[in-house]
This record gives C-alpha cells, sequence and structure tokens, in this order.
C-alpha cells in the first residue's frame, strides 16, 4: 500500500501549503476521499471551511462549483431544469451546479428541507430524477458541505436521513499561535491558494480508492466496528443512535487510513480514531442529553473506551 501512502503525503503536503496547521482535518478529508464519501464541516467562520474544499478540488484537478444555500434557494437551483427549446421543440435539460466533481455546499443548512431533499439521491445514487428522467453526475462525485454551528436563526437542521448521507463530520478549530503567525506571513503579498497547482488526476485517485478494497479487514475488527455502532444504540443518552450506513463507513473508512499509513491490513486504533468522526453526527441525542448540554462526540468516546478492543491475530494469513 505504499502507493496509496505516498499519494495521500503528496496530497495532504500540497494543501497544507494553504490550509496551515490542520494535517489531522486534511488527512481526515483525504480518508473520505478514498472512501468515496461525503463530507461534512462544521465550525465557526473565519477557519477555512471553503479554502479547505476549493484546496482539493485543485489539487485533483477536478471540476468544481460552490451552491451558497440561503433559505429561498428552489431545488431546481442545485439540480437544473428543462427548459422548452422553441426551435426542437423539445424540452432541454440544463444542469444546475450539482453537476460537478466536487461540490461545495456551503452553509448548507441555510437552505430548506425541500431544498436539502434535492441532495439527497444525489448524494447516494450518483444521479438525480429531475421531470421523470435520471441524470447521471460526474464520476468522482464529492459533497463537501459546512455549516455554523452557533448560528441558529435563519437555518434549518439537517435532517437525519441527510445526516447518515456524511461519511463522517470534522472540526477544524482555531489554528494554534505559531501557525496563525504562519497565516499572516503566508499572505502578506498574496494568497498561498493562487500557487498550488494539480499534484494527482483524477484516473489516480480512482485507483486509489479501488486499491483501498483489498486492505484486509479481519473478523474481531469486523466485530469490534458492529459493536461500537451497536452500543450508541444502546447508550443512556441517546435516542437514535449509529446506522448500519455507519458501520459501512467506519469499515471503509479504516480500510483508507490503513492504507494511507501503508499498511495491507485495519488495526483498531485505525477504528478508534474515526469513530468519533464517522459515528457522531448520526446519534441523535435523548430530550434529557439536549437539556443536560451532552454532546455526540461524548457519547461515542464513552462508547469507544466502554468497549472491549479485539487482541485476536489481525493479520493477513500467509501465502
Amino acid at each position: 500500500m505504499t502507493e496509496v501512502r505516498d499519494f495521500s503525503e503528496k496530497l495532504i503536503g500540497n494543501i497544507e501549503q494553504v490550509i496551515i496547521g490542520k494535517q489531522e482535518a486534511i488527512k481526515l478529508m483525504v480518508v473520505n476521499l478514498l472512501s468515496e464519501g461525503h463530507l461534512l464541516i462544521e465550525d465557526v467562520p473565519g477557519v477555512g471551511k471553503t479554502m479547505l474544499a476549493r484546496s482539493l478540488a485543485r489539487s485533483l484537478g477536478l471540476s468544481f462549483h460552490r451552491i451558497q444555500f440561503t433559505p429561498d434557494m428552489l431545488p431546481s437551483d442545485v439540480t437544473g431544469v428543462s427548459i422548452f427549446n422553441q426551435v426542437s421543440r423539445e424540452f432541454e435539460f440544463r444542469p444546475g451546479p450539482l453537476f460537478a466533481q466536487v461540490l461545495l455546499a456551503d452553509e448548507i443548512n441555510r437552505a430548506t428541507p425541500k431544498t436539502q431533499a434535492a441532495l439527497l439521491e444525489a448524494m447516494e445514487e450518483a444521479h438525480v430524477t429531475i421531470d421523470g428522467f435520471s441524470h447521471e453526475l460526474p464520476d468522482p462525485f464529492v459533497v463537501l458541505a459546512t455549516q455554523n454551528p452557533i448560528e441558529y436563526e435563519g437555518t434549518f437542521p439537517l435532517p437525519e436521513a441527510q445526516l447518515d448521507r456524511f461519511l463522517m463530520r470534522i472540526r477544524l478549530g482555531y489554528p494554534d499561535f505559531d501557525s496563525e503567525v504562519e497565516v499572516l506571513n503566508s499572505q502578506q503579498h498574496r494568497h498561498p491558494f493562487e500557487s498550488i497547482t494539480k499534484v494527482v488526476d483524477v484516473i489516480e485517485v480512482k485507483r486509489m480508492q479501488d486499491m483501498i478494497k483489498n486492505v484486509f479487514v479481519a473478523d474481531p475488527v469486523r466485530d469490534y466496528i458492529v459493536s461500537l455502532t451497536r452500543e450508541t444504540r444502546q447508550h443512556k443518552d441517546a435516542y437514535l443512535g449509529a446506522s448500519t450506513r455507519g458501520s459501512l463507513a467506519l469499515f471503509r473508512a479504516g480500510q483508507a487510513m490503513a492504507a494511507m499509513e501503508g499498511r495491507e491490513y485495519v488495526l483498531p486504533d485505525d477504528i478508534k480514531a474515526l469513530a468519533v468522526p464517522c459515528l457522531a453526527h448520526r446519534v441523535i441525542l435523548g430530550p434529557s442529553a439536549r437539556l443536560g448540554e451532552v454532546n455526540t462526540e461524548e457519547i461515542v468516546t464513552e462508547v469507544v473506551e466502554s468497549v472491549a478492543v479485539p487482541t485476536q491475530k489481525l493479520t493477513p494469513a500467509a501465502g
């Protein structure tokens, strides 16, 4: 898996020229890319959410569209619309900004539930149905959505079905002191985003995505993944635990993490490191937990600490 490791190091290094001091968040974004998932970036304004998405698209040389969601946006503003051509006397489909390889859904929680629902089919099946006709989306197709967790006026919380379609949720957070000083220095004359270029191509991305599927996952690790997700459903503070899609997300992300480390097998430590990003946004708090200001990250962390870690042989058999 050295090819995957080299690929990820090259991609992470390129993005780090723009997003300074956030290697862990960038690494998780690459895990998400290799796992063919969608990513929810939840954080306060001004920490680099939009720039992170733009840097990924430019590093991969993929087509990039940004949708700034607002309460008055209609589903057709996202997916596109069929227009009657007076010359041909037929309806022609005019694709919307959804038709891009990397889609930045900026402030997704500002859109109404009807407009948010326009993304559901696209995120799950990589196509959209408009006026009874199915339209395939580009391959690869990655949604990077952002939302502000502290601003509630004029927002519409994402429904459980929408949240469940994101492979993981990450937060960038504020940079440390030295990193923030480095940000000032790097932007004194021009923005570093202007200087980054494509370092890998789409063919290489698809090849890496196929390679990680061959990473070995021992039966005890599979059991560990399922035990974690099942335990979230039984936690006293959870109204709704992680779904089966959460188990699949943790499984695939674990394969990607192992490959990025140059390993051909998944370790329990890979799963532990990914449990919060992959499962926390799928857990719905019960009423008493919301009143007690419990958060879902704490629930998943408790679950990880309570479930026994497998110690059996976890590497593939020789030969």
